[in-house]
């Protein structure tokens, strides 16, 4: 959808970001807790997405694992979030909730609405800031600048459950004061910049 717009538009609107302040990871009311090791087997953290994982290939999502998750814990939950956005909140790319508590991983194309999934592994696939369930494809505007996507892991301890297909505010009510332990890895993507196509001194300009 934002492929469309022109790219004057792009860079008119670069200072507009929702600002990594409003990552769900950094909100006090989650509290104190330790660090998950939150990785992809697709890129390493702060690196480019492949294009696969965006709107502009395949738009699937891409695979994870982690490590390190407490013992204590009783369920997982992912939170993806684009902060970069030019929007209020963080675009949401991604929920998935109920995760199973110790280390696991996430396989490529795993993300999608919950009646298209392959296994059931008790998860819930929640919806993302379009109101549709599974994942929404990387879309930034062209010439907005790079953006970044933060895969955010949280493991839980006991408490409340959330409403089937939640959304981000529902698992950030549910999460409050529980958080054990999480993690974030972070991939970027951008549309009219430059991009390196190998040592990081040589780089193309971007197609379209």
């Amino acid at each position: 959808m934002l492929e469309h717009l022109p790219g004057w538009l792009g860079k008119a609107m670069i200072g507009l970001r929702a600002g990594k302040e409003k990552l769900a990871i950094v909100q006090p009311g989650l509290g104190s807790f330790e660090s998950i090791r939150l990785a992809s087997p697709a890129f390493a953290n702060g690196a480019r997405l492949p294009e696969r994982f965006t709107a502009d290939g395949e738009g699937v999502s891409p695979p994870l694992f982690w490590t390190g998750v407490p013992a204590e814990a009783v369920r997982l939950a992912l939170l993806v979030e684009d902060a970069d956005a030019p929007t209020p909140l963080p675009l949401v790319h991604a929920v998935v909730w109920d995760l199973p508590p110790g280390d696991g991983e996430l396989k490529e194309g795993a993300i999608v609405a919950d009646a298209q999934r392959d296994s059931d592994d008790g998860s819930d696939v929640g919806r993302n800031s379009y109101r549709i369930e599974g994942w929404l494809p990387p879309d930034p505007p062209t010439g907005h600048g790079v953006h970044h996507y933060a895969f955010q892991l949280f493991a839980l301890g006991a408490g409340p459950d959330v409403k089937d297909n939640p959304t981000r505010s529902a698992i950030l009510k549910a999460m409050a004061g529980r958080v054990l332990a999480a993690g974030v890895l972070t991939g970027t993507y951008s549309r009219g910049e430059e991009r390196p196509i190998g040592p990081a001194e040589h780089t193309v300009p971007a197609a379209g």
